[in-house]
């Protein structure tokens, strides 16, 4: 396989020789941590002992849904507002960071910039930070990494490969090597997670579209990274796609799914096995397992068996999917009947949110302007006009809207990326964004393992007096 920039960067003990844009990252890092530390100290000083939320019975039984019990600096999950990333909306985000020449949707370089150091960052820094990715794409590491996927079956999960491949890259983790060697400490774990991260950001696509061209009998060899093009164009190029349609429908994708604010099980995962000071490969992988879970990241899959469900009864009974009226009527009743049935409907309400998921509006933007007489999407946009009234009526959800995972699938199955098992992939590709940011300021700011206590159901029967 070839690349068009590689430059392997061996641990000289625990210090490294930055590039320019390494540099600045950790000079922003290190000055934003000292301009935080103070106001860190007060607020422990002064409201240390403060109760943040009520660790009740209930919420015990019921996986600390609620509980705030956790810093995460990346992002935050509003209710009504959605998830902002470092204080920006995802409209916000879409304005103000760099894109693509021509192109209209954010680069995942440039959010990975905004979530790490808070900043929005310039066209160039965007760019240098593009250029010191291709540069930190290590083909011996790669090399290694896709040795370990080759020894896998083809129709082993996709998921699973590509943890496999995580795990393979984990043998060049730079903080592992310091710690062995004595030479990491709590004032240098930061700079090495920083480098892990940056590395494994780097190597991680190709991986990616080796497990997708392996379990899609895709052939040929995969393109080498072109250095005109930018982080998720490069990864489109190396998954087989190249019409700059799907590159823009895949910085998106790569932009919006990022994070989640610190206590989904992705995320919050990643944060616990590094908080015992396993690296950012070790514990990226851990996350994507957690990802893996039906609950998590396969959401998507279980939406588009629905409207498959759908489109396969709407076409039996002969309804014309431009005929709204017919479309309207009829989905009504389908959905009626579905929730009569005690089955609940994929891809509406949230654990958090309560209003329509700001990253379901972008997509459907994106499909309104691109593809506006695709029929699953005319299925979709439908459900959305009459699916809020109808729960809503029916009364026995929190929240009646659509959330993000309601209409990614329809993008990539427009454009061809029909491989459903592949979507948790996809989504853990740029979910590293965000959970190693996380995991960065964690060393940066010296967090101490996670250990909270836990009790059993028999030591609160006795607490409560319960016979």
């Amino acid at each position: 396989m070839r690349f068009a920039r590689t430059a392997a960067r061996p641990v000289s003990g625990a210090r490294f020789v930055s590039s320019d844009v390494t540099g600045q990252l950790k000079t922003t890092l290190l000055r934003k941590r000292d301009e935080q530390a103070p106001k860190i100290a007060k607020l422990l000083k002064e409201h240390g002992d403060k109760d943040l939320s009520s660790a009740t019975v209930v919420k015990a039984y019921q996986g600390m849904r609620g509980i705030t019990g956790l810093i995460y600096e990346p992002s935050l999950l509003d209710a009504q507002e959605g998830i902002r990333f470092r204080g920006l909306t995802i409209p916000e985000c879409q304005k103000v960071l760099p894109k693509a020449p021509g192109g209209q949707e954010p680069l995942p370089e440039a959010m990975f910039w905004l979530l790490l150091t808070g900043d929005v960052p310039t066209a160039e820094q965007t760019k240098a930070l593009n250029a010191e990715l291709q540069s930190r794409a290590n083909p011996e590491a790669i090399a290694t990494a896709l040795k370990a996927i080759e020894a896998l079956p083809t129709h082993m999960h996709p998921m699973s490969q590509f943890v496999v491949g995580i795990m393979a890259l984990q043998h060049y983790s730079k903080f592992a090597s310091a710690y062995a060697a004595g030479k990491a400490n709590k004032t240098n774990y930061w700079e090495l997670a920083l480098e892990d991260s940056l590395d494994c950001i780097a190597r991680t696509p190709t991986i990616a579209a080796a497990v997708y061209r392996r379990a899609t009998g895709l052939h040929g060899q995969m393109p080498a990274l072109d250095a005109n093009l930018d982080w998720a164009g490069n990864f489109s190029h190396q998954l087989g796609f190249k019409k700059e349609e799907v590159l823009e429908c895949l910085r998106l994708y790569l932009s919006i799914h990022v994070d989640h604010e610190g206590g989904n099980v992705s995320a919050h995962t990643t944060t616990l096995v590094g908080s015992a000071l396993s690296d950012p490969y070790l514990a990226y992988a851990a996350g994507m397992n957690g990802l893996a879970g039906p609950l998590h990241g396969l959401a998507n899959q279980e939406v588009l068996t629905f409207l498959f469900e759908m489109r396969d009864r709407l076409t039996k009974y002969g309804i014309n999917f431009h005929d709204d009226k017919a479309m309207r009527e009829a989905l009504t009743k389908y959905t009626w009947d579905l929730l009569n049935s005690k089955r609940v409907v994929p891809g509406y309400g949230h654990a958090v949110l309560r209003k329509t998921d700001p990253r379901y509006t972008c997509q459907r933007e994106f499909a309104a302007r691109h593809f506006p007489n695709d029929p699953l999407f005319k299925l979709v946009d439908t459900v959305y006009q009459i699916m809020p009234g109808i729960l809503t009526e029916h009364g026995k959800t929190q929240n009646p809207y659509p959330n993000v995972d309601a209409h990614s699938g329809v993008l990539l199955q427009h454009y061809g990326l029909t491989f459903q098992n592949y979507y948790t992939v996809l989504f853990g590709v740029s979910r590293q964004l965000g959970v190693l940011s996380g995991l960065v300021w964690d060393r940066l700011q010296g967090r101490s393992i996670e250990r909270p206590k836990s009790v059993t159901s028999e030591s609160l029967f006795k607490k409560f007096n319960v016979q």
